[in-house]
């Protein structure tokens, strides 16, 4: 039942989240993302994220629909040691950009990451270049580069939490934030 009602709580949000930025808001179709976390336990507002997604943590799985409309999307992952952008990729960041080129007020900023494995120099450095992969294929796709940043985390923002292959895949990624 705790998990429904974290369940029906998201779905909520989301649904006024997006609400609000229709009809000629600030924020557009898109949901702004301002990367305030919680780890579990109760909120001010008395929210509880305890038990969500079956852990004491949410790992973003949900906020990346493949289902959907491709603006749905906002995180691209990465093998291994790589910053290739692979191809499945391309519609949704084809999309991205011509949003952007749409909602000329907006700047995407592309937060680069890297797993736990290796240095937290080379770490950061891979962070960056993925980060700039996706920057590359959005401005071939004409997005106007002047609205878009990259920033690198490297391994200092992990989406899985364990050490195992499947905590490592969910944070080799780039998540894409847009804002005013």
């Amino acid at each position: 039942m705790k998990i429904f009602k974290s369940v029906v709580l998201f779905v909520s949000i989301l649904t006024l989240t997006a609400c609000s930025g229709m009809g000629g808001g600030e924020q557009g179709d898109v949901a702004v993302d301002d990367h305030s976390t919680t780890t579990g336990g109760e909120g001010a507002d008395g929210a509880s994220t305890s038990g969500a997604m079956g852990g004491d943590y949410f790992d973003g799985r949900m906020l990346n629909d493949q289902s959907g409309d491709p603006l749905n999307r906002w995180v691209i992952y990465f093998d291994f040691d790589s910053s290739a952008v692979m191809e499945e990729n391309n519609a949704m960041l084809g999309a991205h950009a011509a949003y952007l080129l749409e909602h000329p007020e907006l700047t995407l900023t592309l937060e680069g990451h890297a797993d736990e494995r290796g240095t937290r120099e080379y770490n950061i450095g891979l962070g960056d270049r993925r980060a700039q992969g996706v920057r590359e294929v959005l401005t071939l796709q004409g997005a106007p580069g002047h609205q878009i940043n990259t920033v690198s985390y490297g391994e200092e923002r992990p989406e899985g939490f364990g050490h195992s292959e499947e905590s490592w895949r969910l944070n080799r990624r780039v998540v894409l934030v847009y804002s005013n």
